[in-house]
Parts: structure tokens; sequence; C-alpha cells
């Protein structure tokens, strides 16, 4: 009776799998069909011959976006997540006062939703001379990214052993270098983590892309939305720039997946 259960708690899970996958299954055939033989009605059969046509087509629109987006999902990742890792390892390990009420006030950031503080951010990025490039969308990404950052390394820096900690101040190490040289080199899960959230975030902005950016530096959403948005466009044309627009972040998880839950659950047990 168990096996049985056990083989229809699979068979359910494949099924929910292959019912999850199929649009992913639709953009993949689809962009990779020869244009001429692509239709609504055979929309789900396998390409004849696999043509990259689609992307040669497509390809000119979204690089500018492409590696606009590259340039501040980059910068915007690593800062958040090198500064998220030193609010977390201070409010972590290195007590001081009013420690207990900093953490909930960063915390409070996340359940700030975007469109209620547009209109400030935007003035205040216009008062300071940081619209029309990529550098104040920089800085709305790291700013709005440390909240969760702050709260994974936190989590995480809560496993770390608090002898380590006297350890290292015994032998006259300060907060600085037991940061740099104790804490940083055992967070690379906490990294992944970190790198993975911020960098989908910042690939898939749309709206402070298309808000604070001159046309010249569009992220590859917005050039994205131009392709896939217009009447005329073909959908093998649209699949084929949704499946080139994915593929940074995809890459990202395959690199840094290894440590992803790893990273997760680091500290859930303790503290």
């Amino acid at each position: 009776m168990r096996g049985v259960l056990r083989t229809g708690r699979y068979l359910a899970l494949f099924l929910l799998v292959c019912f999850f996958l199929m649009p992913v299954y639709a953009l993949l055939v689809t962009a990779l069909k020869d244009p001429a033989s692509v239709s609504v009605v055979r929309m789900w059969e396998l390409p004849s011959s696999f043509s990259l046509e689609n992307f040669r087509i497509v390809w000119p629109d979204l690089q500018e976006g492409f590696v606009n987006s590259l340039l501040l999902a980059i910068p915007a990742s690593l800062v958040s997540a090198m500064l998220g890792a030193a609010n977390g390892f201070v409010l972590s390990k290195w007590r001081f006062p009013g420690a207990d009420f900093v953490f909930p006030l960063i915390l409070f950031g996340m359940f700030i939703p975007y469109q209620a503080i547009l209109i400030p951010m935007y003035r205040t990025m216009q008062s300071a001379n940081l619209v029309g490039g990529l550098d104040g969308l920089i800085i709305v990404h790291v700013i709005y990214g440390l909240p969760i950052t702050t709260l994974i390394f936190r989590s995480y820096f809560t496993g770390l052993s608090d002898e380590v900690i006297e350890a290292a101040k015994v032998d006259g190490a300060g907060m600085l270098r037991t940061f740099f040289f104790v804490a940083l080199p055992i967070a690379p899960p906490a990294f992944a983590v970190a790198l993975i959230w911020q960098f989908t975030s910042a690939w898939n902005d749309f709206l402070f892309g298309v808000l604070l950016t001159s046309r010249e530096f569009w992220p590859i959403t917005v050039a994205l939305n131009n392709i896939a948005g217009g009447q005329t466009v073909p959908f093998n044309q649209a699949m084929a720039s949704a499946l080139l627009a994915s593929l940074p972040t995809l890459l990202v998880y395959v690199l840094l997946g290894r440590f992803f839950m790893r990273g997760l659950m680091a500290g859930a047990l303790k503290g």
C-alpha cells in the first residue's frame, strides 16, 4: 500500500511539473522554429528543423538593453550583498544600543510597495541629478535590496558560533577584521542567495528602469516590452526575445543554485 501511495505521489508531482513547464516548452519550440513554419495551430509541434533566425532578427533590438541590464544588475547585486553582509554581521554578532529597533526598521523597507515611493524617489533622484543614466537606478536597487539581504545574512550569521567571535577578539581582531577574515570566508551560501535574489530583481526591473533612465540606458525589460508589446511583431520573435532576456538569470541560478537552499536554511534552527 505504501508503494502505491509513493507511486501516486510521484506521478502527481510529475504531472504538475509537466503542466508548469508547458509555457517553457511553447517558448523553446517556437523560438527555435524557422519563421516560415510558425503558426498558432502548430505551436505545440516540434520544429522540423532548428533555426536561429528569430534570434538574429531580434538581437539588434535587444543588444543595447542587454548590456545596460548587465551594467545595472551586476554592481547592484554585488554592492547590495556586501552591505547586507555587513549589516547582518553587526546585527547578529555585535550588539549595540538600539539594535533591536534598527533591525525591524530595516526590515520595514521590505513591505513598502514600489508604487508608494515612486514620486518622492523620482523627485529625490532628480534633485541629485541622478535621472537619465544607470547610476541612479543602481542606487535605487541597492537601497531597496538592503532589507532582504540584511535579513539573509543576519539569519546566516546567527548560526556562527559565538566562541569563534570571542576567539577572534582574544586574538586582537576588531569588528572589521572579524567580519572580513572570519565571517565572510564562511558565507558563500548566503552570498549565493543574496546575489540570486538581487540579480533577478534588478534584471527583471521595468518600473524603475522606464522611470529613471533615458532611452539609451533603458534595461532589457523595456526593450522586451517594446518588442513583445507591438501589435505587428510575430510571436516567434517575442518568444525568442523572452528566451534571450531570461538567459542571464538562468545562468546565475545554474552557477549558484547549489548554494541556494543551504543559504536559505542557515540559521533557521537557531536564534
